[in-house]
């Protein structure tokens, strides 16, 4: 029973029901549907890129009499597989020292090299020093904290010059929503904080902006192993 001062609740009229649902499915589609876009304007670049390169005699268009998207990419992929397989051997090596000594030489395209070169080992190679813990640390003053992957232990003279009494280490503090930028900071080892968290949650909670933690139903809990 209701008194003449409560409010009646009213049902949510059709256009209200209509509008919700019509949220419901942006959340639902957009991701799928932004994925799906960014992968097939991809590939349509890489075959725009590669496709010019294949010999005519080579491309399926010419046989079929339409052009299938993707093709580039297989070639790309297939290419890609036979020179690091070349690498690998003395000739390839060999190869490639010569055009690496070749290319010291050029003043202004050495430079665009080396940084090019650096960019892809750091990111493609197979290597033991990825990031393994996520941290927090304080940042960027007292009081304000920012989420951190441990990188390594300082070393050299940025180890020796630093004016601190224990271990340095260095943290890679990531940007949101981009965590492939962001800053290259060095902490004490006491003002590290070692978190439980796997680095793909700490990755997904940076690029969410703080909306997705690693356990979402209770986020004071860590996340349950799989």
């Amino acid at each position: 029973m209701t008194t003449p001062f409560e409010a009646e609740r009213r049902k949510p009229g059709l256009f209200s029901r209509l509008r919700a649902s019509f949220l419901t499915g942006i959340v639902v589609i957009a991701p799928v549907a932004l994925t799906i876009w960014l992968i097939w304007t991809i590939m349509g670049w890489i075959d725009g890129f590669v496709l010019p390169l294949v010999p005519t005699r080579f491309n399926p268009e010419q046989y079929i009499g339409i052009n299938l998207r993707g093709v580039g990419v297989i070639f790309f992929l297939v290419f890609t597989v036979f020179v690091g397989w070349v690498a690998k051997g003395l000739i390839g090596r060999s190869l490639i020292r010569f055009a690496e000594g070749l290319v010291e030489r050029m003043p202004v395209v050495r430079s665009i090299y080396s940084g090019v070169k650096q960019i892809a080992e750091t990111i493609f190679a197979q290597s033991e020093r990825n990031f393994e813990t996520a941290c927090l640390i304080q940042y960027p003053r007292k009081g304000i904290w920012a989420i951190g992957f441990i990188s390594t232990d300082a070393r050299g003279e940025v180890a020796d010059r630093a004016e601190t009494m224990g271990k340095l280490i260095s943290v890679f503090v990531p940007t949101t929503p981009n965590p492939t930028s962001g800053f290259l900071l060095f902490f004490p080892q006491e003002d590290v904080i070692e978190l439980d968290m796997s680095i793909e949650d700490a990755a997904k909670l940076v690029i969410s902006a703080g909306l997705v933690y690693p356990n979402a139903k209770d986020p004071t809990q860590p996340a349950k192993a799989a």
